[in-house]
Parts: structure tokens; C-alpha cells; sequence
């Protein structure tokens, strides 16, 4: 098991060292970031306020992508910056042009580290003069980034970041989220196993992913009637886990529920220790695909899913997989594919909508309430905190035909409304 999430692991490094870095996206080995009309681009480059289309008017639109392009959570920005650009193709059909003005995006590697994010993010802003800001991988990296898309009054779509804090107290107008949050994800973990009586642990990352996630679920965890008799929280690096699934054995809870992200996963050890033997079932939201194949001893458990290529039946997610099939020698796209693909197609969609005008302004008037189609079916966002309405999906873990790990299998769809979470903002 330790080799083939190590081998899981080197296969996304070697993916990824085809992945641009500050100057534009992988698209099959081509830059995605046209450099054909430098007059325009000097001219774009020398106003910071936003542009306003006028007759005549062509500068492109250029959008910042922030992900995590190396460290921990580098497959995520690897699917993040595909869907990105699959959904820029996919909204505009196939000219990567609104309202007669193209679309640039620049890709910057955030490292995983705030204070590489807010570099990158304000290299994006000053130098580059982007109308969008679009990340990041991880929660610490884009609440980080917040504070400048504020100061610097650009539109920022926060994708695929959880944190509930990023629509929650440290929100401001000019953030729009396609990702789904931390009380998304808790709402459909808690609906899987919470009820009267019910006694859960809890295992997270120490950070404000893992923290926000326990807190949401535990909220809707106890609605429903169930205890929380144990917290465990690990270093998001760590490889032993020792002490805090002793700790947890030791509580013994009818349900482990597990939030986690990242290749350093802890089932291996939960396996090793017998948790499951010890009456203890395990919950948890299911992962992106290298993770689903460490996680066979988790074959029959049942819990929600952000994603899986399989789960959603719409017109948008059929061309998603598809395409990416096609651009991506035969790989399907994976959890967070859909995500950027969400993202892209929510600024073409809100550039329609102003026809051509990037002024802040009329961004966020036009992108207040806006619904639009997704891989995931309808997302909408929600005027008081422009959190992303969307469907989740309650799953089971099964071996299906042609694969090799235990696959997401639909029991029901989540409905929009059925897992909107709290407004948290005070707006």
C-alpha cells in the first residue's frame, strides 16, 4: 500500500513538470497566454482600475490563476488549472474570445505557502494587470490573498479553497466562490452517519481546512443527535499518525469521520492499527482518484462526494469528460477538474452579462444571484455571501469494472438547497 501511494505520488510529480509556471497553462504542451497584441497589453498593463469596453475596444481580458503547482497539493492545482482551461474553451466555444475581446490567463505556483501567494498574487496585480484573480489550492494560501483583491478591487473566484472563513468573517465583496465550503462538505458528511445517540470521532489536518471542515461537521452533527467524543488534529505534512488514531481507538466512537487533503493520507495507518476490527467505522468525503486507490480497506463505506467523473448526468459534465479524455492521453478528469472548468465558465458568463465591462462594479452586480450551468449541474451564487450553491453527491465505495479502486457509486444526489450552508459573513 505504501508503494502505490508512493508511486501515485511520483506519477503527479512527472505529470506536472510539464505545467507552466508564471507565463502561462499547460494545454498539450502550448502556452495558453497570448502575446500577439503587446499594444494592447501595454495599454491593459497601464490601467488598474478595471476595464470598460467601449466601441472599438479589444484589449483582452487577463485572468490570474493562483494554485499550488508544487508542494502537497500539486495534483489539486494540476486539475484546478486543466478544468480552468477546458472551461474557458468549453464557455466560449472554442475562440477564447467575450464580447470581441480575448482571454489571457497566467498560471503562478503558490508553492503552497501564504506568503508565496500573496507574492504571486500581487506580481499578478501590479505587473500583469489582471481583471481576475482565480485560486488557490489551499485555504491558508487564498485567505492570505484576500485582503488584495479588496485593495486592489478585482474579482476573485476562490476555487477549489473550503475554508468556510474565506465567505465567512474574512469575506469581502469582491470574492466569489465556486468551490463549495467547509459546511457543504459537513452537511453531506453529517446527513451519511449522524443521528441519536451516534458517538463520532473526528481526524483532521491542523490548519484551517481541516479546522473549519470539523467545525461545520460537528455543528451539523450534533443537530442531528450524534456526540462528538473525540478531535484529532495532525501536522498537514505529517507520515505517522500514531498517537492520534490511539487516542481515537481509545474513545471509542461508532464512526470515525476523516477530513483530509493531500498525498500523505492516513488510511494506510488506520489500516495497520485495526481501527475498522474494533467495532469503529470509518466516513469520510471521498478523494480525488490516487487517493481512492489507497483506500480499498474503505471498500463498502458510505459517505458524499465532491465530485466523481461518473456521478453527475449532464450535458456540461458529458463534454467535460470527453474533452478531457481527448486532450489528456485517455486520463479522466479528476475532483477538482470540474472545479476550474466552474470557475472559467463563471467569469465568461459574468463578462457576457456586462457586455465586456471588467469594472469591479459591474462584475459584482452582474455575478450577485447569477446562475449558471456546470459540470456539476446549476451552480448559483448566493447574493449575501457569493458562496457557490451546488450540487453534492451521498456515495458508496464500490469495485466497479474497469477499475482498480473502490469507485463513488450514486445513492442520491444533494440538491443545491438541500446543502446550503450558513450565512457566516454579517454582511
Amino acid at each position: 500500500m505504501t508503494r502505490l501511494l508512493l508511486l501515485s505520488f511520483m506519477s503527479f510529480l512527472l505529470l506536472l513538470t510539464a505545467a507552466c509556471g508564471s507565463s502561462g497553462s499547460e494545454a498539450g504542451g502550448k502556452t495558453v497566454k497570448q502575446e500577439s497584441n503587446e499594444a494592447a497589453s501595454s495599454e491593459n498593463k497601464n490601467n488598474q482600475g478595471g476595464k470598460k469596453k467601449s466601441d472599438g475596444d479589444k484589449t483582452p481580458i487577463k485572468i490570474g490563476v493562483l494554485a499550488s503547482m508544487s508542494g502537497a497539493l500539486e495534483s489539486y492545482g494540476k486539475q484546478t488549472v486543466r478544468g480552468f482551461e477546458l472551461g474557458i474553451d468549453y464557455a466560449t466555444q472554442g475562440t477564447k474570445t467575450v464580447d470581441g475581446r480575448s482571454i489571457e490567463f497566467i498560471v503562478e505556483d503558490t508553492e503552497t505557502k501564504p506568503d508565496v501567494a500573496v507574492k504571486k498574487a500581487t506580481k499578478l496585480l501590479e505587473t500583469d494587470k489582471v481583471d481576475f484573480l482565480v485560486g488557490s489550492s489551499s485555504s491558508g494560501d487564498t485567505l492570505a490573498v484576500l485582503p488584495l483583491a479588496e485593495e486592489y478591487e478585482k474579482v476573485m473566484i476562490v476555487e477549489p479553497a473550503v475554508a468556510d472563513s474565506i465567505t465567512g468573517e474574512m469575506w469581502n465583496k469582491y470574492i466569489f466562490r465556486t468551490a463549495r465550503n467547509s459546511s457543504q462538505d459537513a452537511i453531506a458528511g453529517a446527513a451519511a452517519i449522524a443521528k441519536q445517540g451516534v458517538k463520532i470521532a473526528t481526524f483532521a489536518p491542523d490548519g484551517a481546512f481541516g479546522r473549519d471542515g470539523i467545525k461545520a461537521f460537528k455543528e451539523a452533527a450534533i443537530k442531528l443527535g450524534a456526540e462528538i467524543v473525540e478531535e484529532q488534529y495532525a501536522d498537514a505534512t505529517a507520515t505517522d499518525f500514531t498517537a492520534n488514531i490511539q487516542k481515537i481507538v481509545s474513545a471509542k466512537p461508532d464512526y470515525l469521520f476523516v477530513v483530509w487533503a493531500g498525498a500523505n493520507t492516513p488510511w494506510k495507518q488506520i489500516k495497520d492499527m485495526k481501527v475498522t476490527e474494533q467495532g469503529i467505522k470509518l466516513s469520510t468525503g471521498a478523494p480525488d482518484i490516487a487517493a481512492l486507490k489507497t483506500m480499498h480497506e474503505l471498500e463498502g463505506m458510505e459517505g458524499f462526494s465532491v465530485y466523481y467523473h461518473s456521478l453527475p448526468n449532464n450535458e456540461v459534465n458529458k463534454w467535460l469528460v470527453s474533452e478531457h479524455t481527448k486532450r489528456f492521453n485517455g486520463e479522466l478528469p479528476d475532483l477538482f477538474t470540474p472545479g476550474g472548468m466552474s470557475a472559467a465558465i463563471a467569469i465568461v458568463e459574468a463578462v457576457k452579462k456586462t457586455d465586456g465591462d471588467t469594472s469591479a462594479d459591474k462584475l459584482i452586480a452582474a455575478m450577485e444571484g447569477m446562475t449558471f450551468d456546470a459540470p456539476k449541474g446549476k451552480m448559483t451564487f448566493r447574493a449575501e455571501d457569493h458562496q457557490a450553491l451546488q450540487t453534492l453527491y451521498a456515495v458508496k465505495l464500490e469495485m466497479k469494472d474497469g477499475t482498480d479502486y473502490p469507485a463513488p457509486v450514486l445513492i442520491r444526489e444533494l440538491l443545491p438547497e438541500e446543502t446550503a450552508p450558513p450565512i457566516h459573513n454579517k454582511r
